[in-house]
């Protein structure tokens, strides 16, 4: 039997179009380099969105922007290798952003490091079920998709970029999760981390929907590496959305 590829949706056509506006900006120093994986790694992006993406969702789980080895190497938010791989199935061919940091190679899903966040929070999804259950209720983005590094490589993150550079990524942003929020008509929208909760409330201000937060499952957040997958479920219970 010949598998058929799932139909494009809203979901695509928004990330496209927040793709074509994120090229247009430019970033100071600190900022040496920008990788966007919504253009080098749209492949299997466009795959995780067609297959996983159909509304209606109980909860839009939403992240900061991409990791160095989770969707910077697979185009997938959160997306560590073999979550992505194995639990989603799904692998595509990615790209390469134009300029590299020797420190900060993209080889898609050939990479052999594993991203802790990802490896957390997929790891999260596949206990609360199969994908396809998992997937019927929640959908995971990321708010910005850029990655910025500067000349040492070390990783920028959205909200330490100054306030002049900030402003229309920030803007492009607000109107992605908003039409993102009216395709999935989710029940409430939960921010990975204070950073993307507050933009949440920000870019979501009228919807009417219920926002809040999950503890970001990094390791550089201290709390995070106490017990970080029972914080997250008692979080999700509190907003009603029990897994």
């Amino acid at each position: 039997m010949v598998s058929r590829t799932p139909p494009p949706n809203r979901l695509e056509t928004i990330a496209q179009r927040l793709c074509r506006e994120v090229a247009k900006l430019s970033f100071p120093p600190p900022v040496a380099f920008v990788y966007n994986p919504l253009a080098y790694a749209f492949a299997p992006y466009r795959l995780y969105v067609r297959r996983y993406g159909a509304p209606p969702k109980t909860g839009l789980l939403v992240g900061m922007n991409p990791g160095p080895w989770g969707m910077a190497q697979t185009g997938i938010p959160f997306g560590e290798i073999a979550a992505v791989r194995s639990w989603m199935g799904i692998e595509a061919p990615v790209g390469r952003p134009a300029l590299l940091h020797p420190r900060r190679p993209v080889s898609g899903f050939a990479c052999r490091r594993s991203e802790t966040s990802g490896r957390r929070l997929w790891g999260l999804a596949a206990r609360i079920g199969p994908p396809e259950g998992f997937f019927r209720r929640f959908f995971v983005v990321n708010y910005c998709p850029l990655l910025f590094f500067d000349r040492q490589g070390v990783n920028l993150t959205p909200d330490r970029l100054p306030a002049a550079a900030g402003a229309p990524l920030f803007s492009a942003c607000d109107r992605a999760l908003a039409d993102t929020v009216a395709f999935l008509q989710p029940q409430a929208v939960v921010g990975i981390g204070r950073f993307a909760a507050e933009r949440a409330r920000i870019a979501l201000a009228g919807f009417g929907v219920v926002i809040g937060m999950l503890p970001h499952p990094s390791p550089a957040n201290p709390a995070a590496n106490r017990d970080w997958e029972g914080q997250a479920r008692a979080a999700l219970a509190q907003l009603g959305l029990p897994c």
